[in-house]
């Protein structure tokens, strides 16, 4: 089950039915099936204290992907920061509905163990993206 939560922040906009099951359709062309997905929609302040309590990394980012796979069925905590989102689609020159969604499906990428530290993995995670965007 997929489920939206906002933290400190409005939550945005969204189709939530519709959502879910492009992540599904995302998951399967992985050979996954969605378990417990739950995101959590916040701000940069909130965001940062996350990945400073939780991963020792003194930085912004757009997301923060607690994995809480098992076998197959991915699961896990997403925290998404909703003013990087925007700063990103302003700075990339796209819409922020669709930085946002980009967002949603890398944290689902990365469930279904994709990475993207790496040059090559990091080419591999936004073909990834594109991919998944054009199913929307």
């Amino acid at each position: 089950m997929v489920r939206f939560y906002n933290e400190d922040i409005d939550m945005p906009s969204l189709d939530t039915a519709r959502i879910t099951q492009w992540l599904r359709r995302v998951a399967a062309q992985h050979k996954r099936q969605l378990g417990d997905i739950n995101y959590i929609f916040c701000s940069d302040r909130k965001i940062l204290e996350v990945n400073r309590q939780y991963l020792g990394h003194d930085y912004y980012t757009d997301i923060i992907t607690f994995d809480e796979t098992k076998d197959q069925r991915i699961a896990g905590d997403l925290f998404i920061s909703l003013e990087t989102v925007a700063s990103n689609a302003e700075m990339m020159h796209t819409s922020y509905d669709e930085e946002l969604h980009r967002v949603l499906v890398h944290g689902v990428l990365h469930l279904c163990g994709l990475k993207d530290k790496q040059d090559d993995d990091a080419a591999r995670m936004r073909e990834e993206e594109r991919k998944a965007l054009d199913l929307l």
